[in-house]
């Protein structure tokens, strides 16, 4: 499987009760869709996991599923705190039909790297799947290290690594080490432009849910070896994604999703509403972004 493409993490929308909104949520994938999006990534960090039940997750997933239509990627979160409920979760997720998971670090626990290697390790070798890691340090608390990548890095089931540190040196690294072994993956959205310098053929994109014409554009701009357009097109989107890095992420994606006429909702507890102030930021940042 070829990871390539801006592919969202997709934000999951919840009504008036709480509730997941699949109406909305379908009005929102066509949108991303109709942008030029590649494939999607439901239930990671921006799609809001962690406040979801088991029976949710697996109703959001079997939703993607069944409106990807053949050629489009699919790539599950499965992640969990403990490595027993990661291997459930992407046991669940090969029955409703994804080959390929995200797995970021688990939660809380920070495990050493010998511990972190026998959890990735435990959970290939009981499912069988296809697996991206996830390397978030500053939300995770633990860096996924080059010594534990290496360990991996000859496994064909292990085939990227979503890098979300914000250090580009971490994505030179990745590409000089683990190229045509573990693809580079681009997580860290304010430096997407350099990750493409440095080898990394997708996007992992939270902020595709409400600025996905732009990353699509800017994408295909580089592709297609016009660097100066691609060059302009991320100064635009630059104030916006560096706000988002800011805090409240999510929150601010489904603000961004509200701008853009395709309301998903509010986020659930502990996530917070945001202030006056920090809408009147966000949506002085996404101005040119919506009038693209």
């Amino acid at each position: 499987m070829k990871l390539s493409g801006v592919m969202p993490a997709l934000v999951t929308p919840f009504g008036a009760n709480n509730r997941v909104d699949f109406k909305a949520f379908e009005k929102h994938m066509l949108n991303l869709r109709a942008a030029g999006v590649t494939g999607w990534v439901p239930m990671g960090s921006t799609g809001e996991y962690f406040s979801m039940s088991n029976d949710e997750r697996d109703e959001v997933l079997k939703f993607v599923k069944a409106f990807a239509k053949e050629g489009e990627i699919l790539v599950a979160g499965t992640n969990a705190p403990a490595t027993r409920e990661v291997i459930e979760n992407t046991q669940r997720a090969k029955e409703i039909g994804y080959d390929t998971v995200l797995l970021a670090t688990p939660f809380y626990t920070r495990p050493t790297q010998e511990e972190l290697l026998a959890h990735y390790r435990a959970v290939l070798d009981a499912t069988g799947v296809n697996l991206v890691l996830y390397n978030y340090p500053p939300k995770d608390g633990i860096e996924i290290s080059f010594e534990l990548m290496d360990a991996l890095a000859d496994d064909p089931r292990v085939i990227g690594i979503k890098e979300s540190s914000g250090v580009l040196q971490r994505a030179v690294d990745i590409h000089a080490r683990y190229k045509g072994r573990i693809d580079l993956v681009s997580g860290s959205d304010d430096i997407a432009l350099d990750f493409m310098f440095w080898g990394a053929d997708a996007w992992i994109c939270g902020p595709a849910n409400c600025m996905a014409k732009p990353c699509c554009d800017l994408d295909r701009a580089f592709r297609s070896g016009d660097l100066e357009k691609a060059r302009e097109m991320m100064t635009v989107l630059y104030r916006a994604m560096n706000i988002l890095e800011s805090g409240k992420f999510v929150q601010k994606i489904k603000y961004g999703c509200e701008l853009q006429g395709t309301p998903v909702g509010n986020c659930r507890a502990p996530l917070g509403e945001l202030t006056d102030q920090e809408k009147d930021d966000f949506r002085a940042a996404m101005e040119p972004i919506l009038n693209w």
